[in-house]
């Protein structure tokens, strides 16, 4: 498909984090995990089934807990320490993280240098993490100064509320109004294609994370990559 460019010009690029520009390795997971174990007495095993396999592509880091936890804890207790397992997780990560665990995916660090030198581009987040959650992890590869604004799972738990808040606050920052397909939404799960349809966003999919190549162009991405190595192509599917 074929994107509508904007009178103007201007594009509101966000990106997701995991899988996406970077991956933290195992240390999410664990620190997820242990969290939970602290919080809730709770660990995934065998005897958890599909939860000891549990995806976590696309989602936020409280809807996370809530799937985990929910079934085996019940919802009063879930929720009373929901807080507490966030905060715990943030804990577990910041031990857990360091550079050599944070790897850039293939091309990002020259596709964001390139898109942050385009005038008519702004950057911003569109991701589950918690907001110190996401600073963590962009800070090793010098990620952060790229991305002064976003919308987080510490934001909302429903990741399909967060496209209209992004904009928001892109406007804010910027002092440009955007809509439509001057909006792209960069990511490697069904949910980073699927959030933004509401809005008649430019979707970029990229096979750099868990979800198959095939799954993604089940929703029909307005471009689908392998991954940004090749960097003049993840411009033109970006910017389009």
């Amino acid at each position: 498909m074929t994107a509508t460019a904007p009178g103007n010009g201007h594009r509101l690029v966000l990106f997701d984090i995991d899988g996406t520009l970077l991956s933290a390795g195992k240390a999410a997971r664990e620190s997820v995990l242990r969290a939970l174990s602290r919080a809730y007495d709770w660990t995934a095993s065998p005897d958890h089934g599909d939860r000891a396999r549990y995806d976590f592509s696309g989602k936020t880091d409280p809807q996370i807990v809530r799937e985990l936890v929910r079934e085996a804890v019940g919802d009063e207790r879930c929720e009373a320490n929901l807080e507490r397992a966030l905060e715990l997780y943030l804990e577990e990560l910041r031990a857990r993280l360091t550079p050599e665990s944070i790897v850039p995916k293939p091309g990002i660090p020259e596709l964001l240098r390139r898109l942050s030198a385009e005038p008519r581009v702004t950057l911003g987040l569109l991701t589950g993490n918690l907001e110190a959650g996401a600073r963590l992890k962009l800070d090793p590869p010098g990620f952060n100064p790229y991305f002064p604004f976003g919308a987080f799972g510490s934001d909302s738990a429903d990741r399909y509320l967060l496209p209209p808040l992004a904009v928001i606050r892109a406007q804010s920052h910027s002092g440009r109004n955007f809509s439509g397909k001057s909006i792209v939404i960069v990511g490697d799960s069904v949910h980073d294609v699927e959030c933004g349809r509401p809005l008649g966003v430019r979707t970029v999919a990229v096979s750099t994370g868990p979800t198959p190549a095939d799954r993604l162009a089940a929703k029909r991405p307005d471009a689908l990559l392998p991954d940004f190595s090749d960097v003049d192509a993840g411009l033109e599917a970006i910017l389009g």
